[in-house]
């Protein structure tokens, strides 16, 4: 596993600016993010899909989606 990855947990405060923020700010230091959808995330959201969260998310960073696995996606730098 490669260490330079940073993880962000995603929980039952969900998809907000803050956590937005938070992703670019890692993309733009480090090229290369993770975000785990947590489980108390995933049970109290509205949105059921997975793929439709991760392209809910993508549209709002500044990058591209790479990898969808379960429920962490991985992000890199546009």
């Amino acid at each position: 596993m490669n260490e330079s990855v940073v993880t962000i947990n995603v929980g039952k405060k969900g998809v907000n600016d803050n956590l937005i923020r938070e992703i670019n700010a890692i993309l733009e230091k480090k090229g290369i993010v993770r975000v785990r959808m947590l489980r108390n995330f995933r049970s109290g959201s509205d949105v059921a899909d997975r793929k439709e969260l991760a392209r809910k998310i993508a549209e709002n960073v500044n990058g591209n989606l790479i990898d969808l696995r379960g429920f962490v996606l991985t992000f890199k730098r546009c």
